[in-house]
């Protein structure tokens, strides 16, 4: 349970940390992080810090690829949780 706990944190400090510097990056115009690696840092259980941090720092806010895809994907890992604890 400790191995869990330390990956989602690890996890989720990563996504925190891609979304502020694709933020950073974007208003000096440097390269920027791919959506689709955002979206898999999201999928591997970063999705929570890394809608938070969006909104916190209004960091693609109008992309409804992150507002509507982040909470479909922090839904479907509350599923499988759901999932894997009533199967146990």
């Amino acid at each position: 349970m400790i191995y869990i706990a330390i990956y989602l944190a690890a996890i989720s400090l990563l996504a925190a940390i891609l979304t502020v510097y694709d933020k950073s990056a974007a208003r000096r115009h440097k390269w920027r992080v791919r959506e689709s690696t955002l979206l898999l840092v999201a999928a591997l259980g970063g999705s929570v810090a890394m809608l938070v941090t969006m909104l916190l720092i209004r960091h693609k806010t109008k992309h409804a690829k992150f507002m509507v895809g982040l909470p479909i994907i922090i839904a479907m890992q509350i599923a499988v949780v759901v999932t894997i604890i009533v199967l146990k």
